[in-house]
């Protein structure tokens, strides 16, 4: 059956196949009074949807599946404890979609480390039934993970904002980042290039890490102070004692000397990892962390308030992240995962519209 017991899907059926995507009904959980059902009009595509569907982060994936995290489209049916949503209104969901919202995490605003958690794609609700993504015609979602988007941003630029964008968003609120703090971004990509844009927007000195001569132009354009590249013998030496925070961005972790990185930090810096590779970190001695005192961390999406709180700067200070867009089909979704997966010519979020045109108007 159709909406409202199913979404109009673009599937992987295969990880051995992991860029075919095969169109397929595919269930939706029973709707209940704090649910939000949205008729999606864009979906971006995260390098999370890549890492799932290609078996990176693990081949224990269920299949079927839809993914795609960072949907804005219209609520088209809302429950009856939904508050804050209407419908008709313009409304976006992330990489969460449920929590228990009762334990002392959810409580404290911790609502992305409840253990109870739901991702928004690939996990398994209490009844059973498997969370479908965003490169489909609908969403069902409870109202604590559906947000409102303010009027003053474009759908198609701030539909990454949703995991990209709350994801470095987050850490960098946490770490202090503002006026009188250095914050190097590592790794100029999907990740990073809101790194940027969030870090000056936030009051900080911000300086971006890269091993590609390629990306400095792009690195100065989204309002870098300097671009530093690291591919060259000793850059690090210059840079010692520099930076109040490293955002980690890179998905290349593995391959890095760590030690030159934490070098450049500051006494009791941080070195934060939001870039999650699909192989071990290499190995580490706790001397490596001495020298300056440094701290190494890694955090998971963020909260509500935070989301809401991104949202709002974006609109206020017309911050715009740097989008390619491709219509939504068996090839667009092709095209997008494969192109994200070689690092082909993505500057540097894409998002998948072109919606009513495969799956008509939704009311």
């Amino acid at each position: 059956m159709p909406y409202p017991e199913t979404t109009d899907a673009f599937a992987v059926t295969d990880i051995k196949k992991w860029s075919e995507f095969t169109r397929k009904e595919l269930p939706l959980k029973p709707f209940e009074d704090d649910d939000v059902d949205v008729a999606i009009d864009a979906c971006g595509v995260c390098a999370s949807d890549v890492h799932t569907i290609t078996g990176g982060w693990g081949e224990d994936i269920p299949l079927p599946l839809c993914v795609g995290h960072e949907v804005i489209g219209k609520a088209i049916k809302v429950g009856k404890n939904v508050k804050n949503i209407k419908v008709g209104d313009r409304v976006g969901v992330g990489a969460q979609i449920g929590a228990d919202l009762t334990c002392g995490n959810c409580k404290a605003d911790q609502e992305n480390y409840c253990p109870n958690q739901i991702d928004t794609y690939g996990a398994k609700y209490p009844d059973g039934t498997i969370t479908q993504g965003g490169y489909s015609s609908h969403m069902r979602a409870h109202q604590y993970f559906t947000f409102k988007i303010p009027d003053g941003l474009d759908t198609n630029l701030a539909a990454p904002m949703l995991c990209a964008g709350l994801t470095t968003y987050s850490p960098l609120k946490r770490l202090g980042t503002g006026p009188g703090k250095k914050v190097a971004v590592l790794g100029l990509g999907g990740l990073g290039h809101f790194g940027v844009l969030w870090s000056n927007a936030l009051g900080a000195e911000t300086y971006v890490l890269s091993h590609s001569a390629s990306k400095k132009d792009d690195a100065l354009k989204l309002g870098a102070k300097e671009f530093i590249l690291t591919n060259e013998e000793n850059w690090a030496e210059k840079w010692k004692f520099s930076f109040d925070i490293i955002l980690n961005c890179a998905d290349a972790t593995h391959k890095f000397k760590l030690a030159d990185y934490f070098s450049t930090l500051k006494v009791n810096g941080t070195f934060h990892n939001v870039g999650f590779p699909d192989k071990p970190i290499p190995e580490l001695m706790v001397q490596d962390f001495a020298p300056t005192g440094c701290f190494f961390g890694a955090s998971h999406i963020g909260n509500r308030p935070e989301m809401e709180e991104m949202l709002e700067l974006a609109a206020k200070q017309n911050i715009k992240s740097w989008v390619d867009t491709i219509d939504i089909s068996e090839k667009g979704c092709k095209e997008a995962v494969e192109r994200v997966y070689n690092n082909d010519n993505v500057r540097f979020r894409f998002t998948l519209t072109g919606f009513d045109k495969v799956f008509g108007k939704r009311a």
